[in-house]
């Protein structure tokens, strides 16, 4: 799309300067950090902190800037387009496990860990996923029984994003002996807890720059104050999580929005057969499926933003669309881009073999696309469906 196209102009101001710190700050490493699998430095994220890009979708009392998740989500595009590992770092601050706290923790639990996140101090994790448990993540098994004032947790997480390098977790657990979603809550265990460890860095197809790794909990304590949601919370927490979608859903966005720009300069600059690569239908056809998927993922991400209530949640049915669409749209027309790129697009030189793996896991996170179509059905006609039957 022409560069002077604003697609928001509401957000004109913070997405120009998001712009130009991904550009300037994180494009010249971004690669490396890709080949190195080299996570954003504490001192680059306070960095961020300061530019007050954590905290846009967080309360002003806690340091936040309390303006609309969809402006963050302007911050987090364009971050994602140039380096998703600083875009990372932003995605996670407002539209993941730190919304769980804003939205669902009590205002001492607001108090006590939100301005460390917001400032870019301390970084927190969300730990759902575990061996047995994926898509099925009421079969979880990680347990938290209370004694005394006391937590004590055992169990382990699998496919943790920022697994090791995050300061703090949130840990979906079971704390009651209730049955499935019934017995399920979340506690917050830092980092560095007698008994808490974690597993060998995962060396993943994607997302190269965000380190992922496996939970262990041996008899972990932490206080009673440290649970954010008791037992049987289970739903309002998945509600909660339908603000990491949206989170999710940008980040696919900006990488088919990165490859469709680089794909569009690439043809009106590249010659075969005595004419620029644009002349050629066949290439004119590839380029409009690119533009009609980016674009239609950008209207349901849209759509979904702005079904955000006052209370600040998105429908779950526009977010299951808007998240489908753009996790499968990032993986067509990447291998598009790559496609017109011939030779060139299979080079780590241009990018965009970077683009598609990292395309393929922000499909995987977060409840693949497989797992949305039933969600999408569920909410179509307002019935749940037992996948166990």
């Amino acid at each position: 799309m022409k560069e002077d196209v604003v697609p928001n102009d509401e957000y004109a101001e913070i997405r120009q300067l998001a712009a130009q710190v991904a550009r300037d700050v994180y494009g010249p490493v971004a690669e490396e950090m890709d080949v190195n699998r080299t996570p954003v430095s504490r001192e680059q994220r306070m960095q961020l902190g300061e530019l007050g890009f954590l905290g846009i979708a967080h309360p002003e009392e806690y340091g936040g800037s309390g303006a609309p998740l969809a402006q963050a989500l302007v911050v987090v595009e364009e971050f994602g387009k140039v380096c998703r590992p600083a875009a990372f770092q932003i995605f996670e601050a407002n539209t993941g496990p730190a919304q769980v706290i804003t939205h669902l923790g009590t205002a001492e639990q607001k108090q006590r860990w939100l301005p460390a996140i917001i400032s870019g101090e301390r970084t927190m994790a969300v730990g759902i996923s575990e061996p047995d448990a994926g898509s099925a993540a009421t079969d979880m098994r990680t347990t938290a029984k209370v004694t005394n004032g006391t937590v004590v947790i055992n169990g382990n997480k699998r496919w943790i994003s920022n697994g090791g390098e995050a300061d703090q977790y949130v840990v979906y657990c079971r704390l009651s002996d209730a049955p499935g979603a019934k017995g399920i809550g979340a506690v917050v265990v830092d980092k560095g807890t007698p008994g808490f460890s974690f597993g060998a860095s995962e060396r993943l197809m994607g997302f190269r720059g965000i380190p992922s790794a496996d939970l262990y909990f041996d008899n972990v304590e932490v206080p009673e104050e440290n649970i954010v949601v008791p037992a049987g919370g289970f739903g309002r927490l998945f509600g909660v999580f339908s603000i990491e979608r949206m989170g999710n859903t940008t980040m696919s966005l900006a990488i088919g929005q990165a490859a469709l720009d680089k794909t569009l300069k690439y043809v009106e600059e590249r010659e075969q057969f005595g004419k620029p690569l644009i002349e050629f239908q066949s290439i004119q056809v590839m380029l409009a499926d690119m533009v009609l998927q980016v674009e239609a993922a950008r209207l349901l991400r849209d759509q979904a933003a702005a079904s955000v209530d006052a209370q600040g949640m998105p429908d779950p049915l526009k977010v299951s669309l808007a998240k489908c669409t753009a996790n499968e749209m990032a993986k067509r027309v990447t291998d598009l881009a790559m496609q017109i790129h011939g030779g060139n697009g299979y080079t780590e030189e241009y990018g965009l073999e970077r683009l598609h793996r990292d395309a393929h896991g922000w499909a995987i996170a977060g409840g693949t696309p497989t797992m949305q179509r039933i969600r999408i059905v569920s909410e179509v006609l307002g019935r749940k469906f037992d996948q166990r039957r």
